[in-house]
């Protein structure tokens, strides 16, 4: 019996759709962060918090190697790259159901705040990466209040009108 992947109707009914839609809104809204399978094989599940002194982000991430998982920050963008690797390869002809993805992943997030990501840290515990990113303190807002004495109109002084010679 031939392995036929498991995928979604949306990817397997209006593929072209779909990638036309995911073309036009990275055209009108830039890339927002939002997850597109051209980048990479799969796309891990991702939550973001938005805390008072913080961002967390939680991406789920089973059976991959925390070692081999890459996370950068570069100024408001979180991007985080890596491979669910097949843990035992069976010939084609053994599979009865294949729907476990594997393969590389790429996932670029727009986090809601300027961020310090040289203070960033990770953590990888039972499948799950947790990165927190301190938020970048700026001077709050704060009202100055300014008051205005009663002044007096000055009067501008007036200059003599200079005749035109005519000619």
């Amino acid at each position: 019996m031939p392995l036929t992947p498991w995928k979604s109707m949306w990817e397997t009914k209006f593929p072209s759709l779909r990638e036309e839609m995911d073309r036009v809104f990275e055209e009108f809204f830039g890339e927002a962060g939002f997850p597109t399978l051209r980048e990479a094989d799969w796309l891990p599940a991702v939550d973001v918090v938005e805390r008072k002194d913080d961002i967390v982000v939680v991406m789920d991430m089973p059976a991959i190697d925390p070692a081999e998982v890459k996370i950068t920050i570069l100024e408001d963008k979180l991007t985080v790259e890596g491979e669910r690797k097949r843990e035992e390869e069976f010939r084609e002809e053994d599979y009865y159901r294949s729907e476990r993805v594997h393969g590389s992943f790429l996932r670029s997030i727009q986090l809601p705040a300027d961020v310090i990501g040289e203070k960033a840290s990770a953590t990888y515990n039972g499948g799950v990466l947790t990165i927190t990113v301190p938020k970048s303190q700026r001077p709050e807002a704060r009202e100055i209040k300014v008051s205005v004495q009663q002044a007096r109109p000055v009067e501008a002084p007036v200059r003599p009108r200079q005749r035109r010679k005519k000619t």
